[in-house]
């Protein structure tokens, strides 16, 4: 199963499977994982999902976490 891990404003999400079937956690750097309190709607294309996440997240933007990012 692909695995993408994005840092989005200083909250790192790891994103699971494939489009239709995208399934989203909070990853600490303690490398454990918790479910993600929100829904990537099937029809985002995997080249997007950046970008749907910073939209999704952009309210957490800061002067000091001004990125989104794919790690």
């Amino acid at each position: 199963m692909k695995e993408l891990r994005f840092d989005i404003f200083g909250a790192h999400i790891l994103v699971t499977g494939a489009p239709g079937a995208w399934r989203a956690f909070y990853f600490g750097s303690e490398g454990k994982r918790r479910p993600a309190d929100f829904v990537i709607p099937g029809d985002v294309p995997e080249p997007e999902l950046c970008e749907y996440l910073a939209d999704l997240f952009h309210e957490n933007a800061t002067p000091r976490n001004s990125t989104a990012i794919q790690l």
